[in-house]
């Protein structure tokens, strides 16, 4: 597994009253996400990403503004496939 690092300034933290972990886990998802409306990830993949189970994923797709049912009749067979 690849890991990816970047730095966060103690005021954003501050600001959001978070925990650095915190931070890391909302940021996951929020990339999965968006990840996963552009097209880029299924939402299988996208939970991964996230770290989530697929169905917490769909859930919460909703919270970022992301339809949760906006596929093609294909893009819902392959997932159906994958799961």
């Amino acid at each position: 597994m690849s890991q990816v690092t970047f730095s966060i300034p103690d005021e954003i933290l501050l600001a959001l009253k978070v925990t650095p972990e915190a931070l890391a886990s909302r940021i996951r998802l929020a990339a999965a996400a968006k990840l996963y409306e552009m097209g880029q990830l299924s939402s299988g993949a996208a939970a991964q990403l996230a770290g989530v189970p697929k169905p917490y994923f769909l859930n919460h797709l909703a919270d970022h503004g992301v339809n949760t049912f906006d596929l093609s009749e294909e893009e819902l067979i392959h997932d159906l496939r994958s799961a």
